[in-house]
């Protein structure tokens, strides 16, 4: 199995606090490393975190307020001055190439590495071999999106009784079996249905960034592994997260229950809740009980679906 990990980077909103930085996640899959915005200081918080700075990295913005983006002119030059010479993908938001260029435009060393931009309003962000990642916009302030990670489905499980009963050895030919291949044997021609079990679905991530609830990520988040949602506020703020383009954590468990995640995660916590985090998690579990306050560094491995 193919670990599957996300690291918090920053979990807070706004502006940092004590015991918590600016929005930046990050997932480990496949020798890649996908990061969902990038608050301040993200590049020392991936150092401490211990992610590394892979080859393929791949940055995915959800929108362009501050908290969300002026970790990248860091990260950017952090990358040159260690002399990366692989090209680094950013995606976001109408915006997002305007913002790189001006980044770029401030020289304050030659950059070691192509900077590749590409803007987009929804739909396939990203994909490899191993998985996709989509968008659909989010209900915030400004243009907004928000991200899922779908790994692509593994085969299924070998009808190992039936194998043995046609007398096929194991080896390569169980090999090209699941890789989709119809094989000949003894005179018999198998078809790899006829000898494995149904696809299996692979692993989910969804990321809200900023948002309002909304039906629509209720959809895209439905069967999610892991939902990483946007919890700024209390429910005692219901209005002002209203207007401010945010979630409180009951709102955010409710999402969650709607959607039948495995798992919550609530994120971009105010700093007005440094001295009582807690109260948020309490809200959202008389909702959701398998909720979770996303804390700085905490790191999860996301297991295969049963």
């Amino acid at each position: 199995m193919t670990i599957m990990r996300i690291t918090f980077l920053g979990t807070g909103g706004g502006i940092p606090s004590i015991s918590r930085s600016l929005p930046s996640v990050a997932v480990s899959y496949s020798g890649e490393l996908i990061l969902f915005d990038c608050g301040e200081g993200a590049q020392r918080q991936m150092m401490r975190a211990g992610t590394g700075f892979k080859q393929k990295l791949t940055i995915l913005l959800t929108h362009l307020h501050g908290d969300h983006i002026f970790g990248l002119p860091g990260l950017l030059y952090t990358l040159s001055m260690l002399d990366r010479k692989h090209p680094l993908r950013i995606i976001g938001p109408r915006g997002t190439r305007g913002f790189v260029e001006a980044i770029l435009s401030i020289r304050f060393g030659k950059m070691s590495y192509e900077v590749e931009v590409k803007e987009i309003n929804g739909g396939i962000a990203y994909e490899s071999k191993d998985f996709i990642v989509e968008a659909i916009s989010a209900s915030h302030t400004v243009e907004s999106l928000a991200y899922r990670l779908r790994e692509r489905d593994r085969p299924g499980r070998m009808k190992v009784d039936v194998l043995e009963r046609l007398g096929v050895p194991r080896g390569p030919l169980w090999g090209r079996l699941q890789r989709g291949e119809t094989i000949e044997f003894s005179g018999k021609i198998i078809r790899p249905e006829d000898v494995m079990e149904p696809p299996r679905r692979g692993r989910i991530i969804v990321y809200t960034g900023d948002t309002r609830p909304s039906d629509e990520i209720v959809e895209f988040s439905r069967g999610a592994d892991v939902l990483i949602h946007d919890a700024t506020f209390g429910s005692e703020f219901e209005e002002d997260a209203a207007r401010e383009g945010h979630s409180t954590a009951r709102q955010a468990a409710e999402i969650a229950l709607r959607a039948g995640v495995r798992r919550l995660y609530l994120f971009h916590i105010s700093p007005r809740y440094e001295d009582d985090q807690d109260r948020l998690l309490r809200e959202a579990r008389q909702i959701f009980p398998n909720a979770y306050l996303a804390e700085d560094l905490l790191s999860i491995e996301v297991p295969l679906p049963d």
